[in-house]
C-alpha cells in the first residue's frame, strides 16, 4: 500500500508498505527515531505519543497502535521534530528544563509531545491533555508547572505544518490486501465483495490484535478516508452521527447538548485515544464494557447499518445479542447512529479504578422522565454488568408509574438482581458491581435533589 505524509517537516513517500506496520515500529526500526518509546504497546501509557496534523488541526496520537496507512495526507511530528531546525528549544522543552520536569527520561518525550500539541491548540487544561501520559515516577507537579509556564509563549513558526496536497489513489483489497475507500459507497461495495476483510477505523482496539495477539489480519480496509462517515448532522430534534466520527469530535458536540454524556466521553480515554477512536468502532466491537452503548441505549438511539446498497435500522439495544455476537451480517457495517437532540434528564456515571482514562467496572446511563411528581418513562442501561450492554427492564418496570421518591428508587434498586448476574474479574467483584449499579440509581435521585454527589469533592 502506498502512503504519503510529512515527517518532521519533510515529505515521505512509502511504496508497497505492509498495512499493519505501526508508526512506532517504522520510526524506530526504519528511521532511527528512537525518541518515540515503546512502553505498554497498547495505547495506554503515552510513551509513544506523536503529533499528527490534518485538516482538523494538530492532535496527539499513540504511535504504537497507529498503522502507517492511517497517516495518508497527514503531517507527523515526533519528539525529534519538536525542537527547531537550528536546535532552538520549543517553549515546553525549555520550561521542562527550568522546572525539573524530566522524570527518569523514558516517558519524557511523550510528555513533551502532548504538551506541544496542547500548546499549539491553546489548550490550558493540562491535567486533561496529559491524562494519557501515565508516568509519575518522580512527581507530576513539576510537569504541570512547566506546562503552565509555557502556556502563554507563542507557538514556534516551525510547528505550523501543512499536510501534503497529493493523495495516491486507493488500492483494492483483492490486489494488495489493503484498501482505503474515500466514500461510504466505495466502502459498501468493497466490503460486500470482501466480507472477511477487517475494518480498521481508529485502530484503538484492532491495533492490539496486532501488537498484543500478533494476529495476521489478512485483507484490511481502512475507513479514515471515508469523509462522509465522519459527518455530524444536528437537526431540530435528532442528531445523526457518522460511524467514523472520533470521540474528541463527539465530545465537542455533546458538551453543549448532553453534558453528562460529554463528561463520560472525557473520561472514556486519553486525548490520544479520543483522537483516534470512533463511535462506530466502539459500537461494532460489541464490548460489554464499551461506554458509548449504555448512553445510546438510554437515549433510545437508532443504529443504521448498511450492506452494499441495502440499509436497515434498529434500536441500538437490539444490536447486542450475546458476548462477542452482534446482529450484523457478513459484509455489513455500522454507517451511523441517530439520537435525540434533547434529553434534559440524561445522567451517565462511570466507575473505574483510575478516574481518568480507564476501562469501566460499571457504566450506568439513566433517562428518567418525571411528570406531575410521578415517573412516566424510564430507560436504564448498564455496561459491565452482563455479556452485552443491556437495559435494566425489571428496574424500569418498577420505576414507571411510581412516585418520584427515594422510596421508589430503593424499591426499584431491589430488582437490579433480576436484570443482572454480573461476573467477577480483575476490575470488580460481582457483588461490588451489583451494589454499584444500585447506588448509581440512587445517585440519580440525589443529583435531582441537589445533594453533593461529585466523587471528586471530598469534605470533612
Amino acid at each position: 500500500m502506498d502512503v504519503t505524509f510529512l515527517l518532521n517537516g519533510e515529505s515521505v513517500e512509502l511504496r508497497d508498505v505492509r498495512p499493519t506496520v505501526t508508526l512506532l515500529d517504522w520510526l524506530r526500526e526504519e528511521r532511527g527515531l528512537t525518541g518515540t518509546k515503546e512502553g505498554c504497546n497498547e495505547g495506554d501509557c503515552g510513551a509513544c505519543t506523536v503529533m499528527v496534523t490534518d485538516a482538523r488541526g494538530a492532535r496527539s496520537f499513540n504511535a504504537c497502535i497507529l498503522f502507517l496507512p492511517q497517516l495518508q495526507g497527514c503531517a507527523v511530528r515526533t519528539v525529534e521534530g519538536i525542537a527547531g531546525p537550528n536546535g532552538a528549544l520549543h517553549p515546553v522543552q525549555d520550561a521542562m528544563v527550568a522546572h525539573h520536569g524530566s522524570q527518569c527520561g523514558f516517558c519524557t518525550p511523550g510528555f513533551i509531545v502532548s504538551m506541544a500539541v496542547a500548546h499549539s491548540n491553546g489548550n490550558q487544561n493540562h491535567d486533561d491533555a496529559l491524562a494519557g501520559n501515565l508516568c509519575r515516577c518522580t512527581g507530576y507537579a513539576p510537569i504541570i508547572r512547566a506546562a503552565q509556564a509555557a502556556a502563554d509563549q507563542p507557538v514556534p513558526e516551525w510547528m505550523t505544518d501543512a499536510a501534503p496536497d497529493v493523495a495516491p489513489p486507493a488500492e483494492t483489497a483483492g490486489a494488495t490486501g489493503a484498501a482505503a475507500p474515500k466514500t461510504a459507497d466505495e466502502l459498501a461495495a468493497l466490503y460486500a465483495a470482501n466480507p472477511d476483510a477487517t475494518l480498521i477505523a481508529g485502530a484503538t482496539d484492532v491495533g492490539l490484535w496486532v501488537t498484543k495477539n500478533l494476529r495476521d489480519l489478512g485483507d484490511v480496509i481502512f475507513l479514515n478516508q471515508c469523509r462522509d462517515l465522519q459527518e455530524i448532522d444536528i437537526g431540530d430534534d435528532t442528531i445523526r452521527v457518522g460511524a467514523g466520527v472520533t470521540m474528541d469530535r463527539l465530545y465537542d458536540v455533546m458538551s453543549d447538548l448532553h453534558p453528562s454524556y460529554a463528561e463520560m466521553i472525557r473520561r472514556y480515554g486519553s486525548a490520544q485515544v479520543r483522537a483516534a477512536a470512533t463511535l462506530g468502532g466502539n459500537i461494532s466491537n460489541g464490548s460489554p464494557i464499551g461506554d458509548n452503548p449504555p448512553a445510546l441505549i438510554a437515549l433510545g438511539a437508532t443504529l443504521h447499518l448498511r450492506k452494499g446498497d441495502d440499509r436497515r435500522d434498529m434500536p441500538i439495544e437490539d444490536f447486542f445479542l450475546d458476548y462477542g455476537k452482534q446482529d450484523r451480517a457478513k459484509g455489513e457495517f455500522v454507517e451511523a447512529v441517530s439520537l435525540p437532540r434533547r434529553c434534559e434528564s440524561l445522567k451517565i456515571y462511570k466507575l473505574s479504578k483510575r478516574f481518568d482514562q480507564d476501562i469501566s467496572a460499571v457504566c450506568g446511563a439513566f433517562n428518567i422522565t418525571i411528570e406531575d411528581g410521578r415517573i412516566s418513562a424510564a430507560r436504564v442501561a448498564f455496561g459491565g454488568m452482563a455479556g452485552v450492554p443491556k437495559r435494566a427492564s425489571a428496574v424500569e418496570a418498577a420505576l414507571v408509574g411510581a412516585p418520584w421518591s427515594e422510596a421508589a428508587i430503593r424499591a426499584a434498586s431491589d430488582r437490579m438482581a433480576e436484570d443482572f448476574n454480573p461476573l467477577s474479574d480483575m476490575r470488580a467483584s460481582a457483588d461490588y458491581r451489583l451494589r454499584a449499579a444500585e447506588n448509581m440509581l440512587m445517585r440519580v435521585w440525589m443529583d435531582d435533589q441537589g445533594a453533593a454527589s461529585d466523587v471528586l469533592q471530598v469534605r470533612a
